[in-house]
């Protein structure tokens, strides 16, 4: 392994080259990146680096999010079929039809969607801009795709709009059940429930805080507890360790709580994509240019 991060090293060095890694990516992945954090955090970051290459450690979303917020630059996905399940419940035929039926609404298009849909979209949010940039929006009504469940969330704390959920669910998050919580709770007394909004409604009654992945870091850094139960996926717990080692950090069962896409990403396949320059997300430039819109739009809105 010593040997792979040395070479990781040197080829970022003399490709002028960044790793951003999701927080659910391996320990090892985490260690190695320059960047480790939310969908958000991710964009953010890539909109506003001077690296030539970009190696995006997620799923094809984030490469190509992160291709169309850096026309000129190359973004490579180190596995090419890394992709996300949630992403793929909407289609761009879908966005159109509810369109039809709801021409006065807004689209927000969680960030975890096709560059397709996000095209189609008057603005993306992710789960930890998603509140707020709703909340921003001039118009009432609006059309939340694909995730039902951040969707839910966000219509229980801004009621003063109008919601239309889609279908679509992360089948990680959505499994979990109120009673995993419950029996997690009565193993470890007086351990602070984090849980992440794609779970469902129910599971969410279950929690302490409800937190997307960049908000459950910026909690454990203040250091206000001790233990913590963890409810997403199970990556996220090396990176809490990170900022809190002193803190004890429960995971759910982890067959659970584990995102095979993001687990395919590895110390290996970040190699062969800094030395073979695999795999480049493109992104036809009529589609980038309508969707780098609802981007730029949801880094605007959650100021």
């Amino acid at each position: 392994m010593d040997d792979l991060i040395r070479r990781i090293a040197a080829l970022k060095k003399e490709k002028n080259a960044i790793v951003l890694a999701h927080t659910y990516t391996r320990a090892e992945v985490q260690d190695i990146a320059d960047v480790v954090g939310d969908s958000f955090e991710l964009a953010v970051r890539a909109a506003g680096s001077s690296a030539e290459i970009i190696v995006l450690a997620g799923v094809r979303f984030m490469g190509e999010t992160a291709a169309i917020l850096t026309p000129g630059r190359t973004v490579l996905l180190p596995v090419a079929d890394a992709d996300c399940p949630l992403a793929d419940m909407i289609t761009s035929d879908q966005v159109r039809h509810l369109k039809a039926q709801y021409p006065g609404a807004a689209v927000a298009c969680y960030v975890n969607s096709s560059v397709e849909v996000k095209a189609l979209s008057d603005v993306c949010v992710t789960s930890s801009s998603a509140v707020r940039i709703v909340r921003n929006l001039p118009q009432r009504q609006v059309l939340f795709v694909p995730d039902q469940n951040l969707g839910s969330w966000v219509a229980e704390q801004v009621p003063e709009k109008e919601i239309i959920l889609h279908s679509g669910f992360c089948p990680v998050h959505h499994q979990i059940k109120p009673d995993d919580v419950r029996d997690a709770r009565k193993l470890f007394p007086g351990a602070v429930v984090l849980m992440h909004p794609e779970c469902t409604k129910e599971t969410r009654a279950e929690a302490d805080h409800i937190l997307s992945t960049g908000g459950m870091v910026a909690l454990v850094k203040e250091k206000k507890h001790t233990r913590y139960i963890i409810v997403t996926e199970s990556g996220i717990t090396h990176t809490l360790r990170r900022h809190d080692p002193a803190a004890e950090f429960i995971e759910l069962s982890a067959p659970m709580l584990y995102c095979q896409n993001m687990k395919k990403i590895t110390l290996e396949t970040i190699l062969r994509a800094l030395d073979e320059g695999e795999t480049v997300v493109t992104v036809a430039s009529d589609i980038a240019e309508r969707a780098r819109y609802a981007l730029s739009r949801m880094l605007e809105l959650n100021r």
